[in-house]
């Protein structure tokens, strides 16, 4: 199955189609495979989108991806600060 990147509305419509599915009576692998999915990534979809809204979903995304542009400013700073200790001591 070719890789394919899924954006948080469209995991979204695909867990309701699930669900949908789901109620009808159809089986968990026949789902998977109906929505172009392993079962394994149709099971983290439920557990980090289940019950969200494509709203939810596309917030959660782009703090996401904040929270880790600040981790990184927060690495360069203390790299920074190690850095001018290291030559305040005289170990350059």
């Amino acid at each position: 199955m070719a890789r394919r990147r899924h954006t948080p509305e469209q995991i979204i419509r695909k867990l309701r189609e699930a669900d949908r599915m789901l109620g009808e009576g159809a089986e968990i692998e026949e789902v998977a495979r109906h929505l172009e999915v392993s079962e394994a990534t149709y099971d983290r979809w439920r557990n980090q989108f289940g019950g969200m809204e494509a709203d939810d979903a596309k917030r959660l995304k782009e703090l996401e991806r904040e929270n880790a542009r600040l981790k990184r400013i927060v690495a360069d700073k203390e790299l920074e600060i190690d850095a001018l200790w290291g030559i305040s001591r005289g170990n350059w």
